[in-house]
This record gives C-alpha cells, structure tokens and sequence, in this order.
C-alpha cells in the first residue's frame, strides 16, 4: 500500500483545532507553501515543529517526504510524522503506517503499521480504516479475518472512500465476511464507480453485460466499461465485445452517456 501524499492545504483545518500564538506563523505557512514559497514555510514551521506543535511537525515531515525547500528524505520525514503521529494526528499515523508498511524511510514492519492504522482507525480516519480492511483481508501483520475486514471497509465506505466502497462491493459479491448478496455489491460498486473508480465501473459494466443483480442492458454495459476503458484492459476488451453485437444507434447512444458522464 503506497504511502499517500496529502495536500498541505489540509492543514488549514487543523489549524482551527491548534490555535493559539502558534495559529498565525502556521497559517502564514501554509500561505507561503501553496504560493511554493517553501523557504518561507520551512522558517515558520520549523520553529514551531521544534516546540511541539503537531500541526508544523506533521508539515515538515510533508516536507521532506516531499523534497519540497529540502532535500527529499524519508528518513527525515519519518521522524517529524513519528512526533506528530505520538501527539494524536491521524493524518501524521497514517502515513507512518503507510512508510512501516511500505518499508519508506524504515525496515519494513507490518506490526507498526498495523499499529499505527488501528490508532488513526479509531479516530475514523477514513483512509486508515481502508488500509487496515486490507491488512486483515491480506492477512498482513495479523491473522487473516474477513468479517474484520468488512467492519473497517465498512466505516470507510461510509465515509466515501472510493476503494473501500469496492473491496466492501467484492466482499459481497464473493460473500468473504458476509453472506453473498450481489444487491449489496451493486451498490457499493455503483459508489465507488460514481466516484471514477475503474474497478467498479467495469463491475458494473459486467453486471449489465450479463444481467447479473440487475436487467441486462448492453448499452449502460458499454458505457461503464468504456468509462474505465483508459485504466483497465478488461474493460476494454468488454466494451469491444459488447461493440460487436449492439447495432449503431446502441454504441452512439453509450458513447454520448459516456461522454457526458460526471464524477459525483
């Protein structure tokens, strides 16, 4: 699992939480970095990084992970996320678990990740949740355990996040932790793909291609799989089987719904 990169301008609503002496060099900072005036960021964050405060802990690690006004360094950035990450941030304990899972800046370690996702998963920490579904399906660093799996993609999902919302469409669809009710599935995929998500978007498409959950429909087939169609081979290769047997007027018609398609 790929350690996220999250965009500074997060910060400014965690800046709500710190406020303070500190709010303003922080919120300056924040300025500063999104004009990609690091140099400037870096002289008011790291002052207060250095007293403690979470919020310019978890931007100089960003920093660094980044290599943006400093030499890229994940080692670096590793411990102002670890500073951060003890004082509570669950954004700063996710992507510690990511670089102990990734093995980014640290020996490998699928115990601190698993560690250090549960305590931002409790804070209901959305991609966290996602990343300790994975960890309990993969069987990664613990037992391997379906239902647990369920419980954390489910918390996920509900909050929105696209691949949660699929792997919880799969564990469905193939009844790993709960009973198989390819309804639920569908919904789940439908979310996910209304988001962009390839992989659902070609669930879907296969599901109208075979009239699986829901009525056969070639032309609502063509268009899901043709929107995943740049990011997945099988959905390519669906959308030309499908191509094959509709007449014109069906793949026109599946084209402008593809075209005119927007993420939700």
């Amino acid at each position: 699992m790929a350690v996220m990169r999250r965009i500074l301008a997060g910060v400014v609503f965690f800046l709500m939480l710190t406020g303070g002496a500190a709010a303003g060099p922080l919120e300056e900072g924040v300025a500063a970095y999104k004009r990609s005036d690091y140099a400037t960021a870096l002289r008011l964050w790291r002052p207060l990084a250095e007293q403690g405060y979470a919020a310019a802990q978890y931007n100089l690690g960003v920093m660094y992970f980044e290599g943006n006004g400093v030499p890229q360094d994940d080692a670096e950035a590793l411990k102002w996320f670890r500073l951060a990450a003890e004082q509570g941030d669950a954004e700063a304990q996710s992507i510690l678990a990511s670089m102990y899972a990734d093995g980014e800046g640290v020996p490998q370690d699928d115990a601190e990740a698993l560690k250090w996702f549960r305590l931002a998963a409790k804070q209901g920490h959305a991609r966290a949740q996602y990343n300790l579904g994975v960890m309990y399906a993969k069987g990664q660093g613990v037992g391997q355990d379906y239902a647990e799996a369920v419980k954390w993609y489910r918390l996920a999902a509900e909050q929105g996040h696209a691949e949660a919302q699929h792997n919880l469409g799969v564990m469905y669809a193939e009844g790993e932790g709960v009973p198989r009710v390819y309804a639920k599935a569908l919904k789940w995929f439908r979310l996910a793909a209304g988001q962009g998500y390839a992989a659902s978007q070609f669930a879907l498409g296969l599901a109208y291609a075979k009239g699986r959950g829901l009525p056969r429909d070639y032309v609502q087939a063509h268009t899901w799989s043709n929107l995943a169609a740049s990011r997945s081979y099988d959905a390519r290769r669906l959308r030309d089987r499908l191509a094959a047997e509709m007449t014109p007027a069906q793949i026109a018609e599946a084209q402008r719904l593809a075209r005119e398609w927007k993420p939700k």
